[in-house]
């Protein structure tokens, strides 16, 4: 036998196993591409884009006593639904508490007030109601506004009031 053949005869096993890497290659890619989308691995949740305003206002309380409240006030942009579910808004690190007789929305050209109550509670109302009992802020002060998309965990708005 000569040289070359001797060659020939010992390179039988090359072609399958180079076969058989290239599979299992393509197995795992499929995988990562099918696991990728199963586990959403896909761009994250975008918080609502819209132009806040907010500023003082006086609020009347009970017995026609006037308070420092703050007006919101949607100047355009996507429309935010005010569920503790969708959106939570904080004054100075408190939690403001929804008004259950308001709609659930806050749209462009809207404008909600929040009052704050014995007790140190924000409230929020799509009306000036008489719920105020203290000023939010006295004249000078400053108030921090925040509005936090829950669902992505961004920053909707964040604003300071002066009164």
């Amino acid at each position: 036998m000569s040289k070359a053949n001797q060659f020939l005869d010992t390179e039988d096993a090359v072609s399958p196993v180079i076969g058989v890497i290239l599979m299992v290659a393509i197995t795992v890619i499929l995988a990562a591409v099918i696991a990728a989308f199963v586990f959403g691995m896909g761009p994250p949740e975008q918080a609502p884009q819209a132009s806040l305003r907010a500023s003082a206002t006086p609020i009347e309380g009970t017995g026609g006593v006037i308070y420092n409240g703050i007006k919101l006030e949607h100047q355009g942009g996507e429309q935010i639904v005010l569920a503790s579910a969708n959106t939570r808004i904080s004054v100075n690190g408190t939690v403001v508490a929804y008004n259950t007789t308001m709609d659930n929305t806050f749209d462009a050209g809207e404008i909600l007030y929040i009052s704050k109550a014995s007790g140190g509670v924000f409230y929020i109302d799509d009306i000036k109601n008489d719920t105020a009992s203290t000023s939010i802020g006295g004249t000078g002060a400053t108030a921090s506004v925040k509005i936090i998309d829950v669902t992505s965990q961004q920053m909707i708005a964040d604003m300071n009031v002066r009164f």
